[in-house]
């Protein structure tokens, strides 16, 4: 291709991620799901997870800097809610990384999740979406531990997660 397609090309590409980047904001927005509800989300769930007897002792003992988690959270749920991409980071190997992470922890995490959520609530429609979101991730982290432990038997390790 010449340059001058090139240029173009990469100027439509632009185009459509910032279009797909709006659409995705103005539908969660829609929903109740924006900015200062992501703030307010993060900040009440990692309250509630510092205070649970089961979750606070995995955090304390990596987290230092809480004002710091709570942005970088802040930042990663922008990213899966609006498709802001200014998350980066490999949340699967932080996960990975932490010995005996199991299914009951990942229960206990969308418990909270959800909770918070309810007590939040922006609208049935934004409760579903964020929810949904939640429990995709949790899936697919404890998926992830699960098959680096037992192999693809692991594969299915989410799927008796609870839903909203």
């Amino acid at each position: 291709l010449k340059e001058s397609n090139m240029s173009t090309l990469t100027e439509k590409s632009r185009e459509h991620v910032h279009a797909a980047r709006a659409a995705k904001r103005a539908q969660a927005v829609a929903l109740g799901v924006d900015e200062r509800f992501v703030s307010l989300m993060v900040e009440r769930f990692y309250a509630n997870v510092r205070e649970d007897e089961l979750l606070a002792p995995i955090f304390a003992e990596r987290i230092s800097d809480w004002p710091q988690h709570l942005e970088r959270m802040k930042a990663f749920w922008r990213s899966i809610l609006f498709n802001s991409g200014e998350f980066s980071g490999n949340p699967m190997a932080k996960h990975m990384a932490i010995a005996g992470l199991e299914q009951s922890h990942f229960v206990r995490w969308l418990e909270l999740f959800y909770a918070t959520l309810d007590a939040l609530g922006p609208q049935p429609k934004g409760v579903a979406l964020v929810a949904e979101r939640a429990r995709s991730i949790a899936d697919s982290l404890l998926t992830g531990i699960s098959i680096r432990r037992e192999g693809l038997s692991g594969s299915t390790a989410g799927k008796d997660l609870p839903h909203v």
